[in-house]
């Protein structure tokens, strides 16, 4: 990697596609796809104001790691920042003096209107200033492989971040470097963030709480009606003979059959009761609502606002919303632990391979050639404070001496 001091770093974020791969990473394949329509239209509906929120995208920390590799010169945004549903997230962006660069959908070009202007900004950045070392790329498409490419011919250092499962494959393989947003300092884990929405969703009022209320009142009523008749029929079983004046009192004293009177004020506070339950199930609603909101500030701590976006999803998400294609089946996903342990005894096997004299390997060396096999190998993002710790933990295939401040590692027999 080229000196950090003497670096000097180009950020371009493809915006829709790292919001809408993170809102898939949160809550589950294809979620943006099913929620489109439903985004676009009602974007006020708790549910989908919840579901946002629960997915916001932290733009600080993408900014914070770029500019780890040196002096930002400059920082771009794509995506329609004209709609209200995207406009939240541009007093954050301006705060980071990220340039927005203005997309409309309605446009010809608009199905790849961030990836062609993104490419052509790029380049012709790359010629305009000789300087530029690094050029970091938020999009996990693989239509910026060829964009890595010639970057990287032309002596730029190529970074990638993109969403773990959503990138490419090929984008991570074309870069220098590639980070996954989910291993990014500050960002939650997307166990924990789906957790609580999953949790919050459970407390959720339902859309037919105020109905329920109204069946439960009914009900209720009915029952009472049920009991009065019943008192009524043992009344009059009880003295069959009574005077009329003492069958009166009897039936207007405990349980007896109702006046006029008495039945029209039933009906009057069986309407009023019928009239409270909307307000009683809103109340509800609303300190329901509360208690979610609470809970989500409590673990994830306070979120940006929601980013909301009506431009496309991807380019496999159909228009207006209506997915025709067929049902994805999901495939069983590799443990990345194992993933990460057979790439170590690889990069031991080619080390020892390539100087058959050199029976202990440097650790460093060792990780650096495990990060140009494959560059999203992270060991943090594994759960690792170091790559010692990530070597002593599989002391079934490697071996790891430390003598002072030297790390040393072999290929255990």
């Amino acid at each position: 990697m080229p000196d950090s001091q003497n670096s000097r770093v180009a950020v371009y974020l493809d915006f829709d596609n790292i919001v809408i791969s993170w809102y898939d990473r949160v809550h589950g394949r294809n979620s943006y796809g099913r929620d489109r329509q439903r985004i676009i239209e009602t974007p006020e509906d708790p549910e989908i104001a919840e579901r946002l929120t629960a997915a916001t995208i932290d733009v600080g920390a993408i900014i914070d790691y770029a500019a780890s590799f040196g002096t930002l010169v400059l920082t771009r945004a794509y995506a329609d920042w004209s709609s209200p549903v995207n406009a939240v997230y541009r007093t954050q962006l301006v705060a980071r003096a990220v340039d927005l660069v203005q997309l409309f959908p309605a446009a010809a070009y608009a199905k790849n209107g961030a990836d062609i202007r993104l490419a052509v900004d790029v380049v012709e950045d790359m010629f305009r200033l000789p300087d530029l070392t690094h050029v970091v790329i938020v999009a996990g498409d693989s239509d910026y492989v060829p964009l890595a490419q010639r970057c990287r011919r032309l002596g730029r250092y190529v970074v990638a971040v993109g969403v773990a499962g959503s990138t490419a494959k090929s984008l991570a393989a074309a870069c220098d470097e590639f980070e996954a947003y989910d291993s990014l300092p500050g960002v939650p884990r997307v166990a924990r963030v789906a957790a609580v929405a999953k949790e919050s969703g459970s407390r959720a009022p339902s859309r037919g709480a105020g109905s329920r209320s109204k069946a439960a009142a009914a009900e209720a009523a009915s029952e009472a009606a049920a009991g009065d008749a019943a008192t009524e029929t043992t009344g009059e079983a009880a003295a069959p003979d009574a005077p009329a004046a003492t069958a009166g009192k009897t039936r207007g004293g405990r349980g007896g059959r109702k006046t006029p009177a008495k039945e029209a004020a039933a009906a009057e506070a069986a309407v009023a009761a019928d009239a409270e339950a909307p307000t009683a199930a809103a109340e509800t609603a609303e300190n329901t609502a509360a208690a979610v909101e609470a809970s989500l500030i409590d673990a994830l701590g306070p979120a940006a606002p929601p980013k909301r976006t009506n431009r496309r999803a991807s380019s496999t998400t159909v228009a207006a919303g209506v997915d025709a294609s067929p049902p994805t089946v999901e495939e069983p996903s590799e443990d990345p632990q194992e993933v990460a342990t057979r790439l170590l005894e690889r990069a031991l096997r080619l080390g020892h391979d390539k100087d058959d004299d050199a029976e202990w390997l440097h650790s460093s060396a060792v990780k650096t050639h495990m990060r140009r096999m494959d560059p999203s190998f992270s060991e943090k993002a594994l759960g690792y404070r170091s790559f010692s710790d990530f070597v002593k933990a599989r002391e079934s295939i490697a071996e790891l001496e430390e003598t002072g401040h030297e790390r040393l590692v072999r290929l255990r027999e």
